[in-house]
């Protein structure tokens, strides 16, 4: 399990970047074993069917690893099926009310907790990330040509093949 974290604003080019470290930490084999990429989201307000830069970095992502990539989007209030949700849970009873004074403390702490016996591997970004970076609706109609959306949930399964 890999655990991210930052010191900037959440944004949608936070979310990717961790997402293109993740294919880069792959072997060739198991990228040579996905046939797509299936994404589980939670429908916030940096990665929603709608968001035009999220969208944006997710063409581009698939465009770079050559395979298709499904958003599957949680519908709002059920966060139980989240798995990050329970992962949360599980770091927060790790931690159990300590107090987090620090990054350090803090990143301390994640990397002692374990999730199916596993210590996860800790990362702290230190990117300054821009907030409200978005593209014109000229820019969005070239990227939406690009996105299939399921016509019975159209914001909440999409797929996006590479070029």
């Amino acid at each position: 399990t890999l655990c991210n974290f930052w010191k900037s604003y959440k944004t949608s080019d936070f979310m990717v970047d961790n997402l293109e470290q993740w294919w880069t930490s792959l072997s060739i084999n198991e990228k040579q074993q996905l046939e797509n990429i299936q994404i589980k989201v939670d429908n916030g307000p940096e990665n929603s069917g709608i968001r035009r830069q999220f969208l944006k970095r997710m063409v581009e992502f698939a465009d770079q690893t050559k395979k298709s990539i499904q958003l599957l989007y949680f519908p709002p209030y059920h966060s139980k099926y989240n798995p990050i949700e329970r992962c949360w849970g599980i770091l927060e009873r790790h931690w159990n009310g300590t107090l987090l004074r620090n990054a350090q403390t803090m990143l301390a702490w994640v990397k002692t907790m374990t999730w199916k016996g596993l210590n996860p591997i800790v990362k702290l970004s230190k990117k300054v990330y821009q907030k409200g970076i978005s593209l014109t609706k000229k820019e969005m109609k070239e990227i939406e040509k690009r996105l299939e959306r399921n016509p019975h949930l159209p914001k909440w399964d999409i797929l996006i093949r590479p070029s």
